[in-house]
């Protein structure tokens, strides 16, 4: 499949849009992802959704937002996250979202039939978040997004019928897996007064979710109702208390971790974060000793172990990098983030070959992290590809939205690859959406 045949939208998109928007860009973690999809499953499995065709991805933003493009991601931005407080408030947060999938609010949104999980679906989708983000979304003229008439068309700008019977439907989807339902009013509360302030005061959330007094009283009314059906869970407990954990000891200082790293009250999360903030310091003996004794409490964990390759690979200490990613990929084979991981640690060794057949497994699986993309142009630069090299580079400018630049190395691509290659129709794919960027200019 040629993933940037929809690069033009893109290009169009980012051409229309009138409102400037700093871009967004994911947060890929395998720890944070898989925690996440853990405490979605229940509220996925009880819309009647698969939870191993929704993926939870993490926008890297402090602005609070979640949001949905297409049937198969919901995202959900790194400030949001660590606002959460319990489980069940992120719980209801992916119950509501999903229930924008399953009601099928998006049937009939034209960006929403761009699968996220392409470079080009994916790109369109985090365009228009920073649009809107940024106060802009109700200024993208119809024609960006295919629409024929104003922002409510929007592909993820919601109308107050379709949040009404989100909140009804996410609430039962929260009470059929036995999760609190006063976790949906907690998040509510959190954007209460928005609609209040002026636009380029709100929250992403709130321009995106419009909430009213009336549709607060009714999520009220319907929690209550539900409240006798939760149920303790002390796996969502743990594994809300890890995402978080990992999330915030990379983004808050590492004093602010050290202090707080025992407050969920788990042993392995504690040095977990203990191990992150002495990375941080670039303290090496210290952040092994802790992953270490965090290895020890779960010593069949992967993500344990990919932390550790991760410590070690930016201390420089590539040899101990490849042992504990090829570790965690033995514990994971089929996790895209680990073996994509695996084979930067392998490059980085001088294994170029076997870094080749790992990144490339890695991007097989996942096509939307533009570090393995990197790095398997690196691979094949090393080994005399130029060719190859050229048309990833210009694919990872494209998944970026660089145009310009995915255009230059597009061309050098087509003059170096084989005509009609596989790898050479994928640089006419570029060169493709880079042309038409440049006419809108």
């Amino acid at each position: 499949m040629h993933l940037l045949r929809l690069f033009a939208f893109v290009a169009l998109l980012a051409a229309t849009l009138t409102t400037p928007a700093r871009a967004l860009s994911l947060l890929r973690d395998p720890d944070i992802e898989y925690a996440l999809n853990q405490l979605a499953a229940p509220v996925l499995k009880a819309a009647g959704l698969s939870p191993s065709r929704v993926d939870i991805l993490v926008i890297d933003d402090r602005r609070l937002n979640a949001f949905v493009v297409d049937q198969n991601s919901i995202f959900i931005h790194s400030g949001l996250l660590l606002k959460m407080k319990t489980a069940a408030m992120l719980q209801a947060v992916f119950a509501h979202e999903a229930a924008h999938i399953a009601n099928g609010h998006l049937v009939r949104r034209p960006i929403a039939a761009r699968n996220a999980r392409t470079a080009a679906g994916l790109g369109a989708a985090l365009g228009a978040a920073a649009a809107i983000a940024a106060g802009g979304g109700k200024a993208a003229p119809a024609i960006a997004l295919g629409a024929q008439s104003t922002a409510q068309r929007l592909f993820f700008v919601h109308t107050r019928a379709e949040e009404s019977a989100a909140d009804q439907s996410g609430l039962r989807f929260m009470a059929r897996a036995g999760i609190d339902p006063q976790g949906a009013v907690e998040v509510m509360d959190i954007f209460r007064g928005q609609e209040a302030l002026s636009a380029s005061r709100q929250d992403p959330y709130a321009r995106t979710h419009p909430l009213s007094a009336d549709r607060y009283r009714v999520v009220n009314r319907l929690a209550a109702g539900y409240a006798g059906n939760a149920r303790k869970d002390p796996q969502a407990d743990y594994w809300f208390a890890r995402a978080k954990s990992k999330l915030s000891a990379f983004q808050r200082s590492p004093k602010w971790t050290l202090t707080r790293a025992g407050e969920y009250g788990y042993a392995d999360v504690k040095l977990m974060r203990q191990a992150v903030a002495y990375h941080r310091q670039s303290n090496l003996k210290r952040a092994l000793g802790a992953i270490d004794k965090a290895i020890a409490t779960r010593p069949k964990d992967p993500y344990l172990h990919e932390l550790r390759g991760q410590i070690l690979i930016e201390s420089r200490q590539f040899k101990a990098a490849v042992a504990a990613y090829g570790r965690a990929a033995s514990l994971a084979p089929k996790n895209a983030l680990i073996l994509g991981a695996y084979g930067r640690a392998l490059l980085a060794d001088g294994q170029v070959s076997k870094a080749q057949q790992f990144l490339e497994k890695s991007r097989s699986r996942d096509g939307r992290d533009d570090r393995v993309v990197r790095d398997l142009a690196a691979a094949y630069a090393r080994q005399g590809n130029k060719g190859m090299a050229a048309v990833l580079t210009a694919e990872r400018y494209a998944i970026r939205g660089q145009l310009a630049d995915a255009g230059i190395h597009a061309q050098r691509a087509t003059d170096l690859l084989p005509r009609g290659s596989a790898a050479w129709q994928r640089a006419q794919d570029v060169l493709s959406a880079a042309q038409a960027a440049k006419k809108k200019k």
